[in-house]
């Protein structure tokens, strides 16, 4: 399969649940060599859409391909690894029985102790499951996940319990997943890992695509700014400003989020003539997808014209 040609696809795909229109006409490719987060508030569509590319569930109209198979026919299956933010192994067996049950269920697997290295619980193989932390256990999730050199990789909240070094080593191992060509579909809520992870970034509310792109160009689609100096200025004073939609202190400085940052600077200036460290940034992707999907709920909420 070329690079040009997508591991997997939704085509106008449809799915209700009774009244529930979970997804409405949705348009999605995945590319090898590429990390898409998926983002969305809760029942935006996203497990739904995760789950009709797994297999799990059947579209009701439009069509679904995984690695131009069906994704419930098995050689499809085999080309893909999945770390869902619930997992139930079994507690008695050791990491490295688990690794070794697992890896056994596909063609050309990783070795044992090159899957745990990857995902950082080399020293974790003679441990029973059920003795290790969260945290731990979400590593040797991930290294069940990638044990079959999956082409596709489903990350569903993947560092959720892990401490702040744990998560750097695992953001590591997605990237170099990446570089050896596999696809990642990543589901977090943790808008900094897609900040730093993603090639692209899908956000999805009520059942739709509403911004598809680069981190950067979902950030330039939106108005807000941010402002940061050291001023002389209190906080309550600059919070209570109309230009200013958010104000809180950062260290030393004054950290602000505008929609009207020419405006803001101009009287920051004139406030204080000892203004320093000023500095504007462009919206953060937190801002973005929340002004995203504030706007899709505003636009959901209007009645249909008759």
């Amino acid at each position: 399969m070329s690079d040009d040609i997508p591991l997997a696809r939704l085509r106008g795909v449809h799915k209700r649940y009774g009244n529930v229109q979970a997804l409405a006409g949705v348009d999605l490719q995945l590319h090898g060599g590429e990390l898409l987060a998926l983002l969305g508030p809760n029942g935006a569509g996203k497990s739904t859409a995760i789950g009709l590319l797994l297999g799990l569930l059947r579209a009701d109209a439009g069509s679904v391909e995984l690695f131009g198979r069906d994704p419930q026919d098995l050689a499809a299956r085999r080309g893909i690894g999945v770390m869902l933010q619930d997992a139930a192994l079994p507690p008695t067996l050791t990491v490295g029985e688990l690794l070794r049950l697992t890896a056994s269920y596909y063609p050309s697997p990783r070795g044992v102790v090159q899957s745990a290295e990857l995902a950082g619980v080399a020293d974790l193989l003679r441990r029973p499951y059920a003795k290790l932390s969260g945290g731990q256990q979400r590593r040797v999730q991930f290294a069940l996940a990638l044990c079959g050199r999956p082409r596709l990789l489903f990350l569903d909240e993947p560092t959720v319990g892990m401490d702040i070094q744990a998560r750097q080593r695992l953001w590591g191992a997605i990237r170099a997943l990446v570089a050896d060509g596999c696809a990642v579909v990543l589901t977090t809520h943790y808008l900094e890992e897609a900040e730093a992870l993603a090639s692209r970034v899908c956000v999805m509310a009520h059942g739709r695509i509403i911004s598809e792109g680069s981190v950067d160009a979902l950030r330039a689609r939106v108005a807000l700014k941010r402002v940061l100096c050291r001023s002389r200025l209190d906080l309550a004073t600059v919070a209570a400003w109309g230009e200013v939609a958010e104000a809180r202190t950062e260290g030393d400085r004054l950290w602000m989020s505008t929609p009207h940052a020419e405006r803001l600077l101009r009287r920051l200036l004139a406030a204080d003539d000892q203004l320093d460290a000023l500095e504007v940034q462009a919206a953060g992707l937190a801002e973005a997808f929340t002004e995203l999907t504030e706007a899709a709920d505003a636009a959901a909420s209007q009645p249909e014209a008759a």
